[in-house]
């Protein structure tokens, strides 16, 4: 549809790190599974007539976030995930999107890879195993890039098939390598207060 973005404000249990428990893509949606019923229906409220929401625990923690990455081809899990959490994702997303399992010694996947649908950015330290994995089930170019003096990648910058957003403290020289490599639009910024 032609509608324009829109943007909710949502708190998780009086903590503003929303990107911490859940993670959105453009097919699906995860929240956490231990989330208030608030924090769930706000998402649910905006997206379920787009994108299925999914209530997940994640090796059980609500770290959805920061423990998986995913988008619209696919979700990598940590290894940790248990075998019910990984067959109640995959049960509960759309059939075309890829559900696996990943073992990276780095495990918070989601701080150590930032992706939208073309292109992912990841650790420098990263597996090359992981790196194949993510190249193939995200369907995505890897690069291995450090924003900034920041090795956190997925931390330091989220971005999706339109734009992004690096930490504030990134210079115009590395924001300009990453706009080029990543072929979308970024902006230096905080989210909550600048943490």
């Amino acid at each position: 549809g032609g509608g324009g973005a829109m943007a909710t404000r949502v708190n998780f249990e009086n903590s503003p790190d929303v990107g911490v428990f859940s993670l959105l893509t453009n097919a699906y949606c995860l929240t956490a599974l231990g989330a208030s019923e608030n924090f769930y229906s706000v998402f649910e409220a905006e997206l379920a007539e787009h994108v299925p929401v999914v209530k997940v625990d994640v090796a059980g923690t609500r770290l959805v976030g920061r423990m998986c990455v995913g988008n619209k081809n696919g979700l990598l899990m940590p290894n940790s995930t248990s075998d019910q959490e990984l067959m109640h994702v995959r049960n509960s997303l759309p059939d075309d999107v890829i559900v696996q399992r990943v073992d990276e010694r780095l495990s918070a996947l989601g701080n150590i890879i930032s992706c939208n649908d073309y292109v992912a950015i990841a650790h420098p330290d990263m597996d090359r195993e992981t790196e194949d994995i993510v190249a193939d089930v995200l369907g995505v170019e890897v690069f291995r890039q450090s924003v900034g003096d920041q090795i956190l990648v997925g931390s330091y910058a989220k971005f999706t098939n339109q734009g992004g957003l690096v930490h504030p403290r990134t210079s115009v020289e590395d924001m300009d390598e990453l706009s080029q490599l990543l072929q979308v639009p970024l902006v230096a910024g905080t989210v909550n207060r600048g943490s």
